[in-house]
């Protein structure tokens, strides 16, 4: 029997973070295929406590210092190590492992996938900002470590299926459901509330991400990945919406071939293949009946509706700080969404204004090759937005108007 591969899930609270766990107790049910190293969570000290305890990691480690108290108490008499605070994350995080599972959610993931790729863990990337933010970083430290980055994103799973050698490649298209709004009007969007913006018909997912999937920002930010992690042109990079969620990406070569990746829309599936990579892991997941689905639609995303697939090409023409901008500029602008103090379309107004006002700064020339210079700009792009939406439409009952 071979030895157990070693994994840490930083993010394990969240959803994909709780489908890791799905994946790993289903194949550890005969025989210990993986064991835990490290779990880490934002703020949530009794989820990461109750996993924790099932699981029986070497170390859990909880972000925000404050709730450190909880989980010591939840955890007394366990043997598993506690720890706090960013220094204890990276030092986590740097922990030898088989597979480094990334899959904190937004900028605040950078920090600690870093310290995973420096320290030599080999990377399961589901924190896609690390890549937007600080692509050239994080591969250049790839490769100096030696190691691989498996993409855990449903659509970077399938291309990388796809792509072979990537000999000949012509370009990528990555696929989205479309969200909770493929079909409502500009007018309706304007009112929308963030519980209907969070209602993803397909996915299961965190609060910030389905809101993203609303816009088609998360769409927007794999366009930037995949550009990215596969070296094309984010020009080269297509996206279609596909209601049904079954083909989840495709490289088209230049001899007309097309290859596909399909399956039931279910993140278990990249997630076992990050972690078990070259093998397959058996999951729970649904196995398609395509004679029962009957049929796949496929439609171009309506720009006018939804800004952001153009304004992350827009981003990435701006060279390396475009997408850092683009990313804070949004988070920004979701969190006051959520807050009620801003409408829906505010989000992608405010990004927009965001870059423009940047691509016209002193600041617009920043190479972004220190993680130093990522955070410095991500703070300019979450100012940008904050000062953006102080004038925002929604506050004179306007609707955006956006530039083409």
């Amino acid at each position: 029997m071979r030895a157990p591969r070693r994994i840490s899930i930083f993010g394990s609270t969240g959803s994909v973070g709780q489908s890791t766990l799905d994946v790993i107790r289903h194949a550890n049910r005969a025989e210990p295929r993986f064991e835990l190293v490290a779990l880490s969570a934002g703020r949530n000290a009794a989820s990461l406590a109750a996993q924790a305890l099932e699981m029986r990691p070497e170390i859990a480690v909880i972000a925000d210092e404050a709730h450190l108290p909880e989980l010591r108490s939840r955890l007394a008499g366990s043997g598993i190590e506690c720890a706090a605070g960013e220094t204890a994350m990276i030092e986590a995080a740097a922990r030898p492992c088989d597979r480094f599972l990334a899959a904190i959610v937004g900028a605040a993931g950078l920090k600690s996938t870093m310290a995973a790729v420096e320290a030599g863990n080999p990377l399961a990337l589901a924190n896609k900002e690390s890549l937007v933010c600080a692509g050239s970083i994080l591969l250049d430290a790839a490769d100096r470590a030696g190691i691989s980055i498996m993409p855990v994103d449903s659509e970077h799973s399938a291309i990388f299926q796809c792509l072979g050698d990537g000999r000949s490649l012509e370009k990528l298209t990555l696929t989205a459901s479309g969200g909770p709004f493929r079909l409502t009007s500009l007018e309706d969007m304007a009112k929308a509330t963030p519980a209907e913006a969070a209602a993803h018909p397909k996915w299961s997912m965190g609060l910030k991400i389905s809101i993203d999937s609303a816009t088609l920002m998360n769409k927007a930010l794999e366009l930037i990945e995949a550009a990215i992690l596969f070296k094309v042109s984010a020009e080269r990079v297509d996206v279609l919406v596909h209601p049904q969620s079954i083909v989840h990406g495709m490289a088209h070569f230049t001899d007309g071939t097309v290859m596909a990746q399909l399956g039931a829309p279910d993140m278990r599936t990249p997630i076992s293949l990050a972690l078990g990579w070259p093998d397959r892991v058996e999951t729970l997941v649904d196995r398609l009946d395509l004679a029962q689905i009957g049929q796949l639609d496929f439609a171009p995303v309506d720009t006018r509706r939804f800004r952001s697939i153009e304004l992350a090409r827009r981003a990435c023409r701006m060279g390396p700080a475009g997408p850092v901008i683009l990313n804070s500029a949004n988070e920004s602008a979701v969190s006051a969404f959520v807050g009620g103090e801003c409408g829906f379309l505010d989000i992608g107004w405010a990004v927009e204004a965001a870059l423009e006002r940047f691509s016209s700064s002193e600041f617009a020339s920043t190479k972004c090759t220190t993680l130093e210079e990522v955070a410095f700009l991500d703070q300019t792009g979450r100012r940008f937005a904050e000062d953006a939406l102080k004038r925002a439409p929604s506050r004179a009952g306007g609707m955006p108007a956006w530039k083409e």
